[in-house]
């Protein structure tokens, strides 16, 4: 097995990720497993508990912005630094990652590109992902490591790297019910793994397709790389899909308080779920609204800096 290296004296650390859906991942060596196994494989339940993550998670965090003693957005030093060369000359993003990514389709890329037209309305000063560095981290195989840890993480991988890739050609998990999440230094959209929902919208799905939910995806993916004898040091593991959109970086559109943002994070939601989430009496929904991952493009394996979506591709999978 490839070890890696400690992660010392890299700047902007990350912290871990909680689990909010009452999820243990405890006695799994797959800590997939553990939410598939709690919810006997069964769609609707592995649906309801990304649900419970992102809803409770968003209501954390919007008591944290709203809170009297607020100290303010965290502005992202590493970014900041970044896009203003003048702070320290010459500075480059010393994290070195090693993901799989998938990218959204385009109509998805459409829908992000409105919400953040509304976002920009609200903070006219918010950084947005440029679209096509929008990704959805299917693992993280690991974060924040020198150059030479990940070349070397890559070729120990290299073998399995085209079978990983191609891997949700044949394996089609959907996602549902885009909803903004935000905390004090990012903004994602993210949805939640379909559950048979507006299945009048495909000629070819069917309910027991949603059968393999993304969460299964992402225990398939873990194993895969596993097997290959790289060490996997996802930062989390936690019931989320979500499309980093924008971040903060600066305090000037927050001086004034956080109730009018967190208004305008919430005012997304409604129009989202009102628009964008399937419809029940018609079993269809609209276009940006869900995506089957692998459409358009397979799994990208991504290494280097890629925090602000930079970085390099190994290889990018068989889209349908």
């Amino acid at each position: 097995m490839v070890m890696l290296h400690p992660k010392t004296d890299l700047a902007n650390q990350p912290t871990l990720f909680e689990d909010l859906s009452g999820t243990s991942t405890m006695n799994f060596a797959n800590p997939y497993d553990a939410l598939i196994s709690s919810c006997h494989g069964d769609p609707a339940e592995i649906q309801a508990r990304y649900s419970t993550h992102r809803t409770t998670r968003n209501a954390q965090q919007k008591a944290k912005l709203l809170a009297s003693d607020f100290p303010g957005v965290s502005i992202d030093p590493i970014l900041d630094k970044l896009m203003h060369q003048g702070i320290e000359p010459g500075y480059v993003d010393p994290r070195h990652c090693l993901v799989f990514w998938a990218r959204p389709t385009q109509r998805v890329k459409n829908l992000v590109a409105e919400v953040q037209r509304r976002l920009r309305e609200a903070a006219p000063n918010l950084w947005l992902m440029a679209p096509e560095n929008l990704h959805l981290t299917a693992l993280e195989i690991t974060h924040s490591q020198t150059a030479p840890v990940i070349a070397s993480l890559v070729e120990t991988m290299r073998a399995k790297i085209p079978e990983i890739t191609d891997f949700t050609f044949g394996h089609r998990a959907r996602l549902v019910k885009p909803a903004l999440g935000f905390d004090a230094s990012a903004i994602a959209l993210s949805f939640v793994p379909a559950a048979g929902e507006a299945l009048a919208s495909s000629t070819e799905r069917t309910s027991k397709d949603d059968a393999y939910s993304y969460h299964h995806l992402r225990r398939d993916l873990y194993a895969l790389c596993k097997s290959t004898g790289v060490e996997v040091a996802s930062r989390y593991t936690v019931p989320s899909a979500h499309l980093t959109v924008a971040r903060f970086v600066t305090t000037a559109d927050t001086e004034a308080g956080m109730q009018r943002l967190v208004q305008a994070f919430e005012e997304i939601n409604a129009w989202l779920e009102s628009e964008y989430w399937p419809k029940a009496e018609t079993g269809t929904i609209r276009d940006g609204g869900g995506w089957i991952v692998g459409e358009e493009k397979g799994l990208t394996l991504r290494h280097g800096t890629v925090w602000y979506g930079g970085g390099d591709s190994a290889r990018v999978g068989k889209g349908f």
